[in-house]
Parts: C-alpha cells; sequence; structure tokens
C-alpha cells in the first residue's frame, strides 16, 4: 500500500484518485479556515507557485476536528481561501484526520511519520512531506511555517 492507492474527493466533489500527483513531490497539510496557523495558507500558495513547474504539488484537507475551526461547507471553505489568500493549489472536501471516521490516506500518513508522542494528527496544518516516489518523508508541525520548508522541498525536487 502506498500514497498513489489512494482516492479523495475533491473540494467540487470530484473523486480524485492520488496516482495522478505520480511523480511529484507533495505536501500534504490538514488546513482551517478560522485557526491561528490559517495565516499560513499565504505561505502555502507562495511555495506553490515557486515550485509547482518543478513538479511540486500542495493538497489542503480541510478539517474540523480541533476547535470547530473550519465549520463551513465545501464551497464556503473554497470561497474562503480563494477570496482571502488566492489558494490555486488542490483543496479536498473537508475530512477527518483522527479517530474511527478518519480518512484512509490520514491513516496511512500517521502510520508512516508517526509524530512526536503519538501518531494522531495534534492540530490544523500539520504537513506531510512526500517525495517523487509516493514515499513520505517527513512530518511537519503545525507552527512549522511553510517557508521553512523550502530546503527539504528543494531536496526532494532535486533527486
Amino acid at each position: 500500500m502506498g500514497i498513489y492507492d489512494f482516492s479523495a474527493k475533491t473540494i467540487s466533489g470530484d473523486e480524485k484518485s492520488l496516482s495522478e500527483y505520480s511523480g511529484k513531490v507533495l505536501l500534504i497539510v490538514n488546513t482551517a479556515s478560522k485557526c491561528g496557523f490559517t495565516p499560513q495558507f499565504e505561505e502555502l500558495q507562495n511555495l506553490y507557485e515557486t515550485y509547482h513547474e518543478q513538479g511540486f504539488e500542495i493538497l489542503g484537507f480541510p478539517c474540523n476536528q480541533f476547535g470547530n475551526q473550519d465549520p463551513g461547507s465545501d464551497e464556503e471553505i473554497e470561497s474562503f481561501c480563494q477570496m482571502s489568500y488566492n489558494v490555486t493549489f488542490p483543496m479536498f472536501s473537508k475530512i477527518d484526520v483522527n479517530g474511527e471516521n478518519a480518512h484512509p490516506l490520514y491513516k496511512y500518513l500517521t502510520n508512516e511519520a508517526k509524530g512526536i508522542l503519538s501518531n494522531q494528527i495534534k492540530w490544523n496544518f500539520t504537513k506531510f512531506l512526500v517525495n517523487r516516489n509516493g514515499e513520505v518523508v517527513d512530518r511537519f508541525a503545525p507552527q512549522t511555517k511553510p517557508n521553512k520548508l523550502k530546503e527539504d522541498i528543494e531536496k526532494q525536487l532535486n533527486k
């Protein structure tokens, strides 16, 4: 089982196989629209614009499991991301990242890259870096600003 074996519903409602991202470096992030870390959307969008043509994708997964910080519908979340941060990277339908209803992708990610005290996602904007072969190579805490990942992203893009 690998990352390309999963699929997820896009924020516009279409089922998308992650195999469509085969050969690309991915940053997978659980997002929220009303969180103290929400301004990270700006840095994420900047990373996307900087590295997209080199084979880099950001996949955003809204989640409302932490402090009810993404209560809106998929349409409201999509509108917020576009209007507030000009987000153009792929966004997916709202999911759970922890618990028995966690999306299978997140069960896989948290098993592949364990957290410090547990495998659970602790908060919004936890980031997973995936190499061109679909292997999870690192996990970053919510407080890690996206711009701090440039070196890690470039290292994977240059492999």
